[in-house]
Order: C-alpha cells, then sequence, then structure tokens
C-alpha cells in the first residue's frame, strides 16, 4: 500500500470516532420528561423589524395549551411597525409582556442586551426562547418542553429545524441543521453539552442570573444562544427534549446571499467556545475536509482504494445518522449525506474565510 493509503485510513479513522459518538446518540433513548407537573413559564421572543413575522406569528404561539403561560415580546429599537404590532396585541391578551427597547449606543444593535430588558421583565422562573420566524409544530410545544424542567435541570435544549423546499440551497440549509443538531445532542448525550439554538431553548431565570447574564460575552454580536449554553452547561444542569410535539420549524433563506450572511454570524461565535470544544469541532471539521481532499487525490492514483474508503464511511456514516434522522424526521438528508457534505464542506470554508477577511456581521 502507498503511504496516501495509509494517509487516507487514518482520516477515516477519525471520521468514524464520530461516527461512534453519533451512533451512541443516535440509538439510544431519549431522556424522560423530569416532571407531570404543569409550572407556569414564559415564552420570550425577541424582535428586531419582524413586523410581518409577527403579525402572522403571535396568533399562532398565543393557541399553545399551556394554560399557564405569558408571551414576552420585545421589540428591539425596530424601524419598521413591529412597536406598534407588539402594542396592539398586547391591549388585546393580557397574556402578552411588551418590552420596547430603545437604541443604545453602548449596545448598539445587540441582541443580548434587548434579551436581558425581556429576561428581567419575564414573571416566571421558567423560560422558553424562540425567534420571531418560527412556529411550534404542536399546540403542546410549550407544555412538552416545560416538563424538562426540574430543580436539577436548568438548561433544556430543543431542536428547531426549517420548512422543506425544493432546490438545492434548501437542502443544504436543512442539512446543515440536522448536523449542528447531531452534534450538540450527541455531546450531550455524552454529557458534554455546549450549544443549543435560539429558535428552541429553555432555561431559569436561576441560571441566567447566576451566570450574570452575558456579561461574559456582552461585547460579542452573537451567541446569545449557543455562547450561553457553551458558558452555562454541563452534565447535572442540563437536558434535551426530542418529542417531536416540542420542535419547531423556521422559513429557510431563500437566497444563498442570505443565508451565507446568517451562517457567518454562527460561526464567527465558535472561536469563543471553551477550548475543549474549539479542539473537537475543528478536528471534525478538519477530518471532514481531510477525507475529500485525500479521496480525491486517491481517486487519480489508485480507484479501487478510493472507492473502497468511500463505501466503508458512507456505510457507517448512514448508520450514524439513521438513528438521528428519525429522531428529528429529517431521513431524506441521511440518504443524500455524502454529496451534501461535500457542497456544505466547500460552504464553510468559504464563510470561514469571508469572516477573515471581511467586517463582522450583525445580528440584524
Amino acid at each position: 500500500m502507498t503511504p496516501l493509503v495509509y494517509i487516507a485510513l487514518g482520516v477515516l479513522l477519525i471520521n468514524l470516532l464520530y461516527y461512534f459518538v453519533f451512533m451512541y446518540f443516535g440509538w439510544s433513548k431519549n431522556p424522560a420528561p423530569q416532571t407531570s407537573k404543569v409550572y407556569p413559564v414564559s415564552l420570550v421572543v425577541c424582535a428586531k423589524n419582524e413586523a410581518e413575522n409577527l403579525e402572522k406569528n403571535i396568533p399562532i404561539w398565543l393557541t399553545q395549551s399551556h394554560p399557564d403561560f405569558e408571551l414576552v415580546l420585545i421589540d428591539d429599537a425596530s424601524t419598521d411597525s413591529t412597536a406598534a404590532i407588539i402594542d396592539r396585541f398586547s391591549k388585546q391578551d393580557p397574556r402578552i409582556t411588551p418590552v420596547y427597547v430603545k437604541a443604545n449606543e453602548r449596545f448598539h444593535n445587540s441582541k443580548k442586551y434587548a434579551l436581558t430588558l425581556g429576561i428581567k421583565k419575564a414573571k416566571n422562573t421558567r423560560m422558553v426562547f424562540t425567534d420571531a420566524d418560527c412556529v411550534p409544530d404542536s399546540t403542546n410545544w410549550l407544555s412538552t418542553m416545560s416538563q424538562y424542567f426540574s430543580a436539577e435541570k436548568q438548561l433544556v435544549l430543543g431542536f428547531g429545524g426549517y420548512k422543506k423546499r425544493f432546490g438545492l440551497l434548501n437542502a443544504l440549509i436543512r442539512f446543515e441543521t440536522f448536523t449542528t443538531a447531531l452534534q450538540y445532542f450527541s455531546y450531550a448525550h455524552a454529557g458534554r453539552p455546549y450549544m443549543g439554538v435560539g429558535r428552541n431553548l429553555g432555561y431559569t431565570k436561576i441560571l441566567f442570573e447566576e451566570q450574570k447574564g452575558f456579561a461574559s460575552h456582552i461585547k460579542i454580536q452573537s451567541g446569545d444562544d449557543d455562547l450561553f449554553v457553551n458558558q452555562a452547561a454541563n452534565s447535572q444542569n442540563t437536558t434535551y427534549c426530542l418529542n417531536p410535539e416540542s420542535f419547531t420549524t423556521s422559513e429557510p433563506k431563500t437566497s444563498f446571499s442570505s443565508w451565507v450572511a446568517q451562517k457567518r454570524r454562527h460561526i464567527s461565535t465558535a472561536k469563543h467556545y471553551k477550548s475543549f470544544f474549539k479542539t473537537a469541532l475543528g478536528l471534525y471539521y478538519l477530518g471532514n475536509l481531510s477525507f475529500w481532499i485525500v479521496l480525491i487525490l486517491l481517486a487519480i492514483t489508485n480507484i479501487q482504494y478510493a472507492l473502497i474508503f468511500f463505501g466503508l464511511r458512507t456505510l457507517i456514516q448512514w448508520l450514524s445518522y439513521l438513528g438521528t434522522g428519525k429522531k428529528l424526521k429529517a431521513l431524506d438528508l441521511v440518504i443524500a449525506a455524502p454529496v451534501l457534505e461535500l457542497f456544505l464542506i466547500c460552504f464553510q470554508m468559504s464563510i470561514f474565510i469571508s469572516n477573515l477577511l471581511s467586517p463582522k456581521p450583525t445580528w440584524k
């Protein structure tokens, strides 16, 4: 065997290490609710120039079956009719708590500042967060998420997906969301939670105050969700909820430019993770990138070995993704994983280079 074959074997072993971690999560039982009691909960939504989404989604959020919840609507210094819409709905339904944030030069364009004001205004200890463009997959969303809180479990990771549409962009968006969820749920299952998504996330005021809110990363534009979880989560205080009734769904971006802008914000926060997670996530990406580079080189010199490595990796990748695909209702993405992964790696590389060469992205 040539040195390139040994290199390919080494890269494949790195890939398989992660796949076995994913398989351990994917084929495990989901955590059970912490309680059957129904505790009061605050649903917190921060909106900046989201008039259209609020008009459509506020009535949907208010149809939740939870018997005791408030809807905290935060207008983050919007320049459209967001404030007027929040004001109108709050006068119609006493469950709505409006929060109006004025522009602040010290915290210019900071979602974390607006969220902090909203959290302080929230009446309940247990809080669930979502985005203005997200809708729950069932009327039992809040009830289901809130049952995963307990005296010990102060942080609940949920899943927020995107609507299925036709085309490569939609497939990439959904696949990237799937693989991100696959990683953060797998790490949480292994007792090393490191991130969550603001489209569907729960934590308590107690935990927020213990961590001094977003103080440690308040100057970083993004990361109100993943950086807070990275800072606050551990194996004792964190759990996750994968009951399908707890999922949320968002409208996906419809142009590559808008999706790249969104991912630039997200990827820019990863460098602020704890060292262990930066290393583990970086090695996973480099392992995937290296595999495709080595595979192409190997195909030029020895097509037989290239096909063997590709077939073996694809088979184990499918097995490691299959359990999670069932849990997240994304089996179509599992089947197309090898092709979508190659496209995604190329886009992630371009986004990484863009973040190095151009100004930092903002939240809106």
